[in-house]
Formats: C-alpha cells, structure tokens, sequence
C-alpha cells in the first residue's frame, strides 16, 4: 500500500497528525497496534484518570461539603464497580469517536506494530503483517512509565497508573512514589474514596517543572486535606509478600501498605522502531531528535509528542501534529512552545504557562509580579472553593505577559486566556483592560493583571 503520509501511533498526536493532513488532502494510513485508537491518553491516561476524579470529587462533596450548601445527604455509600463502568464508557465511547473520524476523513487504519523498513517504508508486524510505503513519516509512538531498581511489579499490589485506574476496592493505604502529576491526581482519587495516601518524592519539593511557589502552595493545601508527604525520600525497594505490600526507604523504617502506585516518569517509546534501517540516532535520552518543524535528521521522517524533546502531554503532541501534518502539505507549520498549558487535575486545580519566576530569575529576566487570591472574590465564595490564587508575571520593560501560575477553583479553564494572551504577545494590561464577566472566577486573572501595576481592585 503507498500512502502521502504515514503515521506511527495512533494517540493525540499520531491521530491528530493523520486527521489535520487527510482534511488537507493527503492519502494518509495510520498504524496503532492497540485494538482501540487515542493511545495511553485516552485509554489508561487523561480521560479515565479525569473520569474518576470528578466521580470522586462528588463522592467526597456528598460526605463532607454538600451539607454547607443545605443540602443533607444521608448515608453516602460508594458503588465502585459502577464507578469504574462509568469511566470505561466514557473510555469506549471516545475511542469508537476517533473511529469514526478516521472513516470520515478517509484515514486507513492498520492495525499493528509499526516499524521502519529503510526510507520511505513501513512494516506493519501484526495478524495480517504488511509493507506500506510513502513519501513522508511520522513517528509518534508516545511514552511509557519508567522503572526503577527495586520495585517488583505485579501488576496487581505494585503496579503503574493503569493498575491504579482498576483497583477492585478502595486500599486502607496507598503509597504513592512519585510527587509528580500523575501521582498526584490518582492519589487524590483514592483519598476522596477514603484511602491513607502517602507521597514518597526523592526530590525536596512535588510537581517539578513548575513554578516553586506554586507548587510550595498545592502541597500545603494537599496536605490539608490529609495527604501525607514525605520530600527527600528515596526508595530503595518495593514488593509485595503475600499479605501487605513492603517499601523501603534510604535511613528510615519500612512502610507497609495495601496497594503501591510507581509514578516516577514516563521514558520514550523508541524501541523496535528500525530507526538503524535509516540512520537516525536516538539522544541520549533515547528521544528521537527533531527540528524546529518536527523534522527528524532524515529526509520525510517526522516526529512528535512524548518521543521527542519537550514535556509529556497531550496537547503539546497534538500541535505537534497539526504542525507537522501542514508542513509537509503546505511547507509552514509551526509550534510556540511558550505557550502550552500544563494543569494539575486535583482539588484545587494547578495549572501554569509560560515561564516560571525559578526561569526568570535564573534567565537575569527583569519582571514584575501580580497576585490575587480566590478568597477575595464573590463566586469562589459562592462555590466554596477559596484555595488558591493567580500570579501573572510581566516583563518589567514591556509588561509582555512572560507566565501565568494558578492555584485554585478550574484552573485548567483559567489557563486557556492566559495561554492566548501570551501566544499574541500580550501585555498585562490588554488582560486587565479586557472586561471579564461578573461573577466569574475569570475576575480572578483580570485582578491579577491589575496587580501587576499595584492597582487590583478587591484588595
């Protein structure tokens, strides 16, 4: 089969890739070799984990919020099976969507392992193995969790986040390894259900890569609501003997718990791939490298998402494949990486973009900073979700917005004005001089904006 473009993966990238290039005309096939479409994001990652969050968010407002409200809710059990049947559906009913999409959009889907077979070739290794051919390829086999020495996974007491998202009960005590985002938000699920967590973190501080205030600031809350946090910890072993799981740490006293979540990472999807069939050589971080137009070092080979340099999320693949499906349709295609969101899905929300005050500082950047706290303002009043707040960060000369950080009440829909504002070069005062909707907690951004010439409103 001889296509214009071939894609290898079928997640947020790979499927975006193929849909955006199929809409500008291209003859595109896809190969994915899991039987459902939209790769570790929707399958086992975002969709489901978000699924459960909001079930167990309601779970836990009816026990111990409902009731500020005047609403009395008496006995509140837990139905877990029917919990996890609602994630599964939500699962099954995105991926048949993509399906769907490829159809409509004349997308040929192969099922399989994809592999590269010299230039411009594709064996797909499967039930029915075939050689494809095309002009252009992009790679886009995403991410997979890293391992460390020590931990005997079983896939059933010590496992990973897919184990994470089909627990059968509720664990008396979960250890999670990992203060990163992964870690955190299943972690925050089993709490709500009313699990002890526990956070293991080799690191002095949670959510690395984000801003130090912030993350200073979800970890006091988080631990407000009973997550236990141990910073500087190193584990050396993790098992299960045969009745409650055993973790060890470097100079303290073993931990012994019911279930243990590994979520140190995630490493690239790079092996098998036959890269050495066309000379390209992996960094050392097994990615595999690229230009700034996704290109990789071989001529009609692209690469995007988690197997190239650049932080692991969904949506940054996805504008990689836009990006690179254009480019190779039209010769122009382009991402700004200054402005992609990263969010935290706990209770409060966390979500940043652009630069961190750590990055500025250690850039000689001058600045100016604005802040404003949800417990100033009317709707997060009325919500009853107060945590938190917004800082806006400015150039000091030009007062272009360089990052916004957020902690609090929908933080990743606060996220997406402030990731627009800094994609057209906006100034804080475009944001401050912009008028915001009353009540909404978007109110919130503005005021901050405002704070950053000393002249917020309500404080």
């Amino acid at each position: 089969m001889n296509h214009d473009l071939i894609v290898i993966g079928g997640g947020p990238g790979g499927y975006v890739a193929a849909i955006r290039a199929a809409q500008l005309g291209l003859n595109v096939g896809c190969v994915e070799k899991e039987a459902a479409l939209g790769g570790t994001c929707l399958r086992i990652g975002c969709i489901p984990s978000k699924a459960l969050l909001e079930s167990s968010h309601l779970y836990h407002m009816a026990q111990h919020e409902m009731a500020a409200h005047g609403v009395k809710i008496v006995n509140a059990s837990l139905d877990l099976p029917t919990m996890l049947k609602r994630k599964d559906g939500i699962v099954d009913g995105l991926t048949k969507g993509i399906d769907f999409l490829f159809k409509k959009n004349k997308v040929t889907r192969y099922r399989g392992t994809g592999r590269l077979a010299g230039p411009g070739k594709v064996v797909v290794d499967g039930d029915q193995p075939q050689e494809l051919t095309a002009k252009n390829i992009i790679i886009a086999t995403g991410s997979k969790p890293m391992m460390i020495p020590g931990i005997e996974f079983d896939g059933k007491h010590v496992g990973t986040s897919t184990e994470a998202l089909n627990y059968d009960k509720v664990p008396e005590h979960l250890v999670v390894i990992g203060g990163g985002v992964i870690g955190l938000e299943l972690g925050s699920v089993w709490k709500r259900l009313g699990a002890k967590v526990t956070v293991l973190e080799f690191l002095d501080r949670i959510m690395a890569g984000m801003d130090t205030e912030l993350a200073r600031d979800s970890q006091k809350v988080f631990e407000k609501q009973g997550i236990e946090f141990r910073l500087k910890t190193k584990v050396t072993s993790a098992k299960f003997d045969g009745s409650k799981c055993i973790v060890t740490v470097e100079g303290g006293e073993p931990i012994h718990c019911d279930k243990v979540l590994v979520s140190v990472g995630r490493v690239p999807v790079t092996d098998g791939l036959g890269l050495e069939t066309v000379g390209l050589q992996l960094d050392a971080k097994k990615r595999i490298p690229t230009d700034s137009h996704l290109r990789t070092p071989i001529a009609g080979i692209f690469a995007i998402g988690d197997c190239i340099n650049g932080p692991m999320l969904a949506h940054k693949a996805e504008e990689e494949g836009v990006a690179a499906a254009e480019f190779i349709a039209t010769g122009y295609g382009h991402v700004n990486y200054d402005a992609i969101p990263s969010v935290v899905y706990t209770e409060p929300e966390v979500a940043s973009v652009g630069k961190t005050e750590d990055e500025l500082k250690a850039a000689g950047v001058e600045y100016r900073k604005g802040t404003f706290q949800f417990a100033f303002h009317g709707r997060a009043k009325a919500l009853g979700q107060t945590d938190g707040y917004v800082k806006v960060l400015a150039d000091k000369k030009t007062d272009r917005v360089l990052g916004v950080h957020i902690l609090g009440p929908r933080a990743g829909d606060l996220i997406a004005e402030c990731a627009a504002a800094i994609e057209f070069g906006a100034s804080s005062e475009d944001i401050a001089r912009t008028c915001h909707a009353h009540p909404t907690l978007a109110e919130v951004v503005k005021e901050a904006a405002l704070g950053v010439d000393g002249r917020s409103i309500h404080k």
